[in-house]
C-alpha cells in the first residue's frame, strides 16, 4: 500500500479532508432530504396553542414571560422587570436590527451598551430567532448581530420574541433556520454569520435558566449561565391566526 493510500485511509477514518464521492454524495443527499421523525401530539396545536404552551412551558422551567401587544411596548416591559426584581438599569444588548429600530429612549433611565457581553455586564439584552413550544426553549443562532456571550455572561438574559416565530416541536425549528440559510431571517437580511447554503457555528438551544443539581441534589441557578431567563414576548399579528 502506497504512502498516499495510507495517509488517505486516515483521512477518511478521522474524517478529515475531502470526502470520496460516494460518501460526500450521500451526505449532501442527507443533508438536502433529512429524515423526518415523530412529532409529540402536545406541539400539534393552533398556532394560538402553540404560543400558550411555550409560555406555560418557559415558567415550568423558572423562566418569566412578560406579554406585549407591540413591539413599541418592549422597553417599558424590560424597565418593569428590572425594576421589579431590583436590577440596574445598565444592560448588554444584542446589535439586531429589530431591537436598535425599538424606541428605546422612551426609557431613558435604560443604559444600554451594544455588542458582545463581559464579565461584568450583569443584564443582557438577546434577539430570539425561534421559540419551541413543546419545551418551551429558545433557539438562538450565532450571528454577528447575535452575540452568543450575552447567552452565557451576564446573570440575566433578557430575550425579546415575536409569538409568529413561535413553532410546536424541535424539527420545525430546525426546518426555520435551514430556511434562513440562504433567504431572509426575520427583521432583516440574512447575518454575515449565516451564507448560504451553511449553517451558523454555534446554535444555543436554552431552556430556562442555567441550573444544576449535581452538588447533594440541590438546585443550584446559574450553574453554567444566566441565573435568570425573562421573555419579552411580542403579540404580533401573525400569532392570532
Amino acid at each position: 500500500m502506497s504512502r498516499e493510500q495510507i495517509l488517505t485511509a486516515i483521512r477518511r477514518g478521522l474524517r478529515r479532508g475531502p470526502l470520496p464521492p460516494d460518501q460526500a454524495a450521500m451526505l449532501r443527499e442527507r443533508l438536502d432530504h433529512h429524515p423526518r421523525h415523530p412529532i409529540p401530539a402536545r406541539s400539534r396545536l393552533p398556532h394560538p396553542g402553540q404560543v400558550d404552551l411555550f409560555v406555560r412551558n418557559v415558567e415550568k422551567e423558572f423562566g418569566t414571560v412578560a406579554r406585549v401587544a407591540d413591539p413599541a411596548d418592549v422597553p417599558a416591559a424590560v424597565a418593569d422587570y428590572l425594576g421589579a426584581q431590583n436590577l440596574p438599569s445598565r444592560l448588554v444588548m444584542a446589535p439586531h436590527a429589530a431591537l436598535q429600530a425599538l424606541p428605546w429612549s422612551s426609557r431613558p433611565l435604560l443604559a444600554i451598551r451594544e455588542g458582545r457581553a463581559g464579565g461584568s455586564d450583569l443584564v443582557s439584552v438577546q434577539h430570539g430567532f425561534a421559540g419551541i413550544a413543546e419545551t418551551g426553549t429558545i433557539m438562538l443562532p450565532s450571528a454577528p448581530d447575535r452575540p452568543v456571550t450575552l447567552n452565557l455572561l451576564p446573570d440575566t438574559e433578557i430575550v425579546v420574541l415575536r409569538a409568529s416565530d413561535i413553532v410546536g416541536a424541535y424539527e420545525e425549528a430546525w426546518d426555520k433556520l435551514r430556511a434562513a440559510r440562504s433567504g431572509p431571517i426575520l427583521d432583516g437580511p440574512a447575518p454575515a454569520g449565516m451564507v448560504a447554503g451553511g449553517m451558523p457555528r454555534n446554535v444555543m438551544l436554552v431552556t430556562g435558566p442555567s441550573r444544576s443539581a449535581d452538588i447533594e441534589q440541590t438546585l443550584e441557578l446559574g450553574a453554567h449561565g444566566p441565573r435568570r431567563l425573562h421573555v419579552v414576548l411580542i403579540e404580533d399579528a401573525a400569532a392570532a391566526g
